[in-house]
């Protein structure tokens, strides 16, 4: 059985959200969090011509930083205070293709086990139509507890091959 979720994460997230708080990355990509529950998490992205592909149409990573996004706030909406996570894979299909509009990615906790968890996206677009469709594995970090809902980047070792040159 799934330990019993927290709603310190969700809170916390809800909190920093009403005072104006953007994650890096949202603010990189242009998308927003717009809503965070036990279990499930929803990502919305106003698509335009800044987020094209060489042929004009929306760039298939963007959609997938979205689906990991909305899969990510549903897993750690579960998560006790002391725990982190990271993302271990995420399959991704293309089913329409997008030029713009509003797309909205709904992630939600497909199972979470103890140091796993299996999670889904659905991106559907403005007409709630299904753009993409993805699935990924995260893995809980126990005792990795940080600030401000990141944690500070530890300083890599440098390689034996820099120290040769």
């Amino acid at each position: 059985m799934a330990p019993s979720p927290s709603p310190g994460y969700v809170e916390l997230i809800r909190q920093r959200l009403k005072n104006g708080w953007v994650p890096p990355v949202a603010r990189l990509v242009g998308f927003k969090l717009v809503e965070i529950g036990k279990g499930h998490a929803r990502i919305d992205i106003a698509a335009g011509p800044q987020h094209a592909n060489p042929m004009g149409t929306l760039h298939g990573g963007i959609l997938c930083d979205i689906a990991d996004a909305a899969m990510g706030m549903s897993y750690v909406s579960l998560l006790s205070p002391s725990e982190s996570f990271t993302t271990l894979e995420l399959k991704i299909n293309f089913l329409r293709p997008v030029w713009s509009g509003t797309l909205s990615a709904r992630g939600r906790i497909l199972r979470k086990g103890r140091t796993m968890g299996l999670v889904e996206c659905r991106i559907t677009d403005d007409q709630r139509r299904l753009v993409a469709y993805a699935t990924g594995t995260c893995m809980t970090i126990p005792g990795a507890r940080g600030d401000s809902l990141s944690r500070p980047r530890k300083p890599s070792a440098p390689s034996p091959r820099a120290e040769q040159r």
